[in-house]
């Protein structure tokens, strides 16, 4: 070490190479968790908002036509709605709605919860970032551990000598591998957890909709009957 210093970046840039990517794997592992969990906060409180929206329009609507725009698609909401309308829609131009309406609640339930997976879908994307970084990163950080610390005994061996001076460097070396983990790992988990709970809350809210528009399509057949 320069100077005999022992800092963060003297450790680094004095690392053995192996020790060196395992360092610079995590930082990576780390950033990009970071990045994945900033955007899916982002993404999460936009569904939130927009899923607000949509129901206020649906509860201030009197009949099923008054939603016919939700088919543009702009949020999960209006999609799962645009279903129900369009099957609507199409039953009332083929004829009498009544005499199917058990067959047309039904084909619209199926459309729905089809449409509900690929919604959790899309909102669950990069979540396996998160898993992958918060289970990998503490076991590549002992494999830096270990490594460190089998390079501090080469070390030993070839200085013949046990002063701290000789094994300061790779046992500090291995530590820090550890702990680069540990920082890599202890945020992903928090946030999977956290959005693993968005996205239950996220699609119970998605099937409460889908009965919700359920409920009000079997009003209207009932209606027609």
């Amino acid at each position: 070490m320069a100077n005999g210093e022992l800092t963060i970046w003297t450790l680094f840039l004095e690392a053995d190479p192996v020790i060196k990517g395992v360092m610079l794997a995590l930082g990576i592992a780390s950033l990009w968790s970071w990045a994945v969990a900033v955007d899916k906060w982002l993404h999460f409180g936009e569904l939130d908002s927009q899923a607000r929206k949509f129901e206020r329009q649906f509860w201030a609507s009197r009949t099923l036509e008054d939603l016919d725009d939700g088919d543009r698609g702009r949020d999960p909401l209006s999609r799962i709605y645009a279903i129900a309308a369009r099957e609507w829609r199409e039953a009332r131009r083929s004829g009498p709605v009544g005499e199917a309406a058990k067959m047309l609640a039904e084909r619209v339930d199926r459309l729905m919860q089809a449409q509900i997976a690929r919604e959790l879908g899309r909102a669950s994307r990069n979540l396996g970032v998160l898993a992958s970084v918060a289970a990998a990163s503490p076991f590549i950080g002992l494999f830096g551990t270990v490594w460190g610390i089998m390079d501090a005994f080469i070390q030993i061996n070839r200085e013949q000598q046990t002063n701290l001076a000789v094994v300061a460097p790779g046992i500090a070396e291995a530590l820090f591998a550890t702990a680069l983990g540990l920082v890599a790992a202890i945020p992903a988990v928090i946030f999977y957890n956290k959005f693993t709970g968005d996205l239950d809350h996220f699609g119970d809210r998605l099937d409460t909709f889908s009965d919700e528009v359920a409920a009000r399509l079997s009003r209207r057949l009932s209606e027609q009957a």
